[in-house]
């Protein structure tokens, strides 16, 4: 029926995968328009409930992760290259960091580069900590790294490192799905696999949908200083229309044309914004600051890794590190697949060290320009931040350059890059579920892609609807947990296909049991070749 159903509408997609994922995402959709106030007080009670009794599995499997991807770093098989040994990279290292910050984290920094510090630093988030006082500020810039420096980028970092491993070594689809061949077998190519896929394709419609609604509340926000538009739901459903508008073009146009030029556009942008702030800013304020957040960082790291607020009655880590690991965990998916699709001939210990150093630098140079700038003006009572964004985040970055010279310039241009990196989140997330949901061996239709970014418009204006940022923070936190665990069996597959892998055997000698290379492989081994690769171009 589903087969016919998409002849009928002229589509190429994997059946199951695809309706499964538009049916899930529609009926959402139509149960939280009337019933908006009770889809929220659910999600909020489940949220509780997982924040409750699983907040500590979220602290545990983040950082186990990372140590994991550290130790494939150092270890004798970081030497191995997503795809055959003599490839290479298809980018340069510079485009290949503006692509990775513009479709990961870069519309995360624009939202809380100073919104987070700056609530750190009024109401601290360690018990006997003075709001406004130095600890306090140290403490603001340490937990703000935290949670957007390594732990982030590890999230990211193992899908893509796996996808990439898969695709571009074992020449398996590059799904999620595929990641499990080593543990599912033959499994992984049929409702199992599918199963998988429906999991990140849902995750990644509503991690996208939930930056979308943090940015069109962020972007009406600006607008309203800036032209006095309300910062009313309605206004914030327009806006939200036109980001998916214009991510929609773009998708269009494919991943070189749409989203490698709109990144080095809004990099240039970033840094042009940086550059100002840094330069009008309190100059050497920000130079010590960033040096000792550095060093805060890093001593506080291995016990604020395992930090799960345990003699504390407040709900602070669910508000903030749970919110901020479950969001990471349901972009995985898509941040994954963007970034196995740009880091082709990387070896393992080039790939992790670029994906978590890299951007993690660039992480600290922005929270120490912004926070740090932020937090000296709240302490020298130039502005009211605190205030402000404690009623309504999504001010934060406007009431700070407020302060400044220049303030409509620079509030017009941070309007334009908030813009750009909605759009190539939104455009390259559509990218990746189209890919999820289609065979290889189909050709990519631009309605198909255009559907999944109209879908994520849609499911952002409604969950604004159904409560602004609380109901994005409970629907995500909720929703974050499945693919969590998926994570955990992504790195037991990697490790497991690592090992066959340095000793010479193929994935599926690996699957079989078999201890003999690849080169001595037996009929019945080329036999389970042919049909993996039949199975690869069904699924």
């Amino acid at each position: 029926m589903l087969e016919r159903l998409q002849r009928r509408l002229g589509l190429q997609t994997i059946p199951g995968v695809f309706f499964t994922s538009a049916g899930v995402a529609a009926l959402f959709v139509a149960l939280a328009i009337p019933f908006d106030q009770a889809v929220a007080e659910y999600f909020g009670l489940l949220t509780g409930w997982v924040a409750r009794n699983l907040g500590w599995f979220y602290i545990l499997a983040v950082t186990s992760l990372l140590v994991f991807l550290l130790g494939l770093a150092v270890s004798r098989y970081g030497n191995i290259r997503l795809g055959a040994d003599d490839s290479r990279p298809d980018y340069s290292n510079l485009t290949w960091f503006t692509m990775l910050f513009a479709a990961g984290i870069g519309t995360i920094l624009m939202f809380w580069g100073v919104a987070e510090p700056v609530s750190h630093f009024a109401s601290p988030p360690f018990d006997g900590v003075k709001p406004g006082s130095e600890q306090a500020a140290s403490d603001a810039m340490t937990v703000s790294l935290y949670h957007f420096g390594l732990h982030t980028w590890t999230i990211f970092a193992l899908p893509g490192l796996a996808i990439g491993y898969f695709a571009y070594r074992h020449n398996l689809p590059m799904r999620i799905s595929s990641l499990f061949y080593p543990i599912l077998g033959k499994r992984a190519f049929g409702p199992w696999g599918w199963a998988v896929d429906v999991v990140a394709v849902l995750g990644t419609l509503f991690g996208v949908a939930t930056s979308l609604g943090l940015g069109a509340l962020q972007l009406n926000s600006g607008l309203n200083y800036l032209f006095g538009l309300p910062s009313l739901g309605p206004v914030q459903v327009v806006l939200i229309t036109i980001i998916t508008g214009i991510a929609a073009t773009s998708v269009a146009l494919g991943l070189d044309k749409g989203v490698r030029r709109l990144s080095q556009l809004n990099i240039v942008l970033a840094m042009a914004l940086l550059a100002f702030v840094l330069a009008v800013g309190p100059t050497v304020f920000i130079a010590e600051g960033m040096v000792q957040s550095v060093g805060d960082y890093f001593d506080a790291l291995p016990w604020l890794a395992f930090w799960t607020q345990t003699f504390s009655e407040t709900d602070w880590q669910r508000q903030w590190t749970l919110f901020y690991w479950a969001w990471t965990i349901s972009w995985a998916p898509y941040v994954g697949i963007f970034i196995a699709r740009i880091s082709r001939g990387r070896t393992i210990r080039e790939f992790v060290a670029g994906v978590l150093f890299a951007p993690t630098a660039f992480t600290l140079v922005w929270f120490g320009i912004f926070g740090l700038s932020a937090i000296q003006a709240e302490m020298n009572s130039q502005a009211a931040l605190a205030e402000q964004v404690q009623q309504d985040p999504s001010v934060a970055i406007f009431a700070f350059l407020d302060t400044f010279p220049l303030a409509n310039v620079a509030s017009a241009l941070s309007v334009v890059i908030i813009v750009i990196f909605f759009t190539t989140s939104s455009d390259s997330a559509s990218l990746v579920i189209d890919m999820l949901t289609r065979r290889d061996d189909q050709p990519s239709l631009v309605r198909q892609r255009i559907f999944w970014a109209a879908a994520q418009g849609i499911i952002a204006a409604t969950l604004l609807l159904a409560g602004g940022l609380d109901a994005l923070q409970n629907v995500i936190t909720s929703l974050g947990l499945p693919f969590c665990i998926l994570l955990i069996f992504m790195a037991v597959a990697l490790f497991r296909a690592l090992r066959a892998d340095y000793r010479g055997y193929n994935v599926n000698e690996l699957v079989q049991g078999r201890a003999f290379p690849e080169v001595e492989a037996n009929a019945e081994t080329k036999q389970e070749n042919e049909y993996v690769s039949e199975a690869a171009d069904r699924h």
